[in-house]
């Protein structure tokens, strides 16, 4: 890595001690190996504090919302902390427009005061400032001084909640920022209209954690262990980047089969019949602990995404670790770039049909050699690779660009 000895702000759109890590948190866990690094939380606002002011993930934050506090959070990580943001007011809820970015602003306001107070206290004058994909909050920057503003633009979940201002906001927020780092090809060529600087570095798998599932004496997930084999699973947000549809026909279509679909359930999303199908098994959310158990536990892992515009350039983070598992992955084909990452590792279908022959074709041909291979593509697309690759771009652009 050569991005070392600087002081980095990252901006995540996640809370960082989600159930799942989010990537943002990553990417901040992993340059504080070289750098010091404040993760900036994502904020609660007024309507989340009275729903959650009784869980722990409010009472960790407690003592640190208040506008004047300058206490950070510590992790596990030495040169990582957290900034806890003030509670904001509620706000996506209004339609785009004056009243919406008025809102947005006294909101931006209240953080950047408390992360004004920070950067004193702390004594942290030379920074740079990365924006991971919270474009709730896109003008955030413009009263702060960074000696370098970055935006990396994941791509997030399609729900309601993250689109209704999303173009408007990331369109602020690229054409502001000095780079633009993006982990799809299909932002990254509509992002390089607006910003020359753009780059792609794609998503990658944590192979620490799904390489687990090679170990024989790691047992399966109880949940899983209990269901009648083959059991053919996805582990993630169960939420509006499902194909349904799909779905249905090919669990209808294979009684015979376990489906089991482990993650978080967005009832405002998941049609009724996904309670109802007696093959249908759904363990929760999974700790990130037990991940590995569960993935050890599948025949042939799913990912059944809809083909659209928004999940077009989806990059998901499980496609690697089910292939770091050495498991058969059967996919939609909801995103053409991630062919040329998977190197004929994984199948793609156009529908219901071909997508329950590839099951089919998984459970009967799947064996020792294929299981090597899928590790072995997996290995290449680590977050090791990527932590150095999104580094060097940013080093590069503070050297070259910046400061020549």
């Amino acid at each position: 890595m050569k991005l070392k000895g600087h002081q980095i702000l990252i901006f995540g759109s996640s809370r960082f001690d989600a159930p799942v890590e989010p990537t943002a948190y990553k990417i901040a866990r992993l340059l504080a190996r070289e750098n010091k690094v404040y993760y900036i939380d994502n904020p609660f606002t007024l309507g989340e504090y009275f729903k959650l002011r009784k869980t722990a993930e409010y009472q960790l934050r407690k003592k640190h919302l208040a506008l004047t506090s300058h206490s950070l959070l510590e992790t596990d990580t030495p040169d990582l902390k957290v900034i806890i943001p003030p509670i904001l007011l509620p706000a996506n809820f209004l339609p785009e427009g004056g009243l919406f970015r008025m809102a947005l602003k006294f909101n931006e306001f209240l953080i950047r005061l408390k992360l004004k107070r920070m950067l004193n206290a702390c004594k942290v004058r030379d920074y740079i400032y990365i924006n991971a994909s919270n474009f709730h909050y896109p003008t955030l920057a413009e009263g702060l001084t960074p000696k370098l503003s970055v935006y990396y633009s994941l791509d997030p979940m399609a729900l309601a909640f993250n689109l209704r201002h999303r173009v408007v906001s990331e369109n602020i927020l690229v054409k502001q920022s000095e780079l633009v780092i993006c982990n799809s090809k299909q932002s990254y060529e509509e992002h390089k209209k607006h910003n020359p600087y753009s780059y792609f570095v794609a998503d990658a798998a944590d192979l620490g954690r799904s390489s687990k599932a090679l170990n024989p004496e790691l047992p399966v997930h109880p949940a899983i262990a209990a269901l009648k084999r083959p059991v053919i699973g996805y582990l993630g947000p169960i939420e509006g980047q499902i194909d349904y549809d799909l779905l249905r026909k090919v669990i209808f279509a294979n009684p015979d089969k376990s489906f089991a679909l482990a993650g978080p359930v967005s009832r405002e999303v998941a049609p009724d019949w996904l309670f109802t199908a007696v093959n249908i098994h759904l363990p929760g959310t999974i700790s990130y602990k037990d991940m590995p158990m569960v993935i050890k536990g599948f025949d042939v892992a799913l990912i059944p995404f809809k083909k659209d515009e928004a999940s077009s350039s989806i990059f998901p983070l499980e496609l690697f670790e089910y292939l770091g598992a050495g498991k058969p992955v059967v996919s939609t084909d909801f995103n053409p770039d991630l062919k040329e990452f998977t190197k004929g590792a994984v199948t793609f279908c156009t529908d219901a049909e071909s997508f329950s022959e590839a099951i089919d074709l998984a459970l009967r041909t799947d064996n020792a050699e294929l299981r090597k291979n899928r590790v072995r593509i997996a290995a290449e697309n680590t977050w090791d690779n990527r932590i150095d690759a999104i580094a060097d771009i940013i080093h590069f652009h503070l050297e070259e660009v910046i400061h020549p």
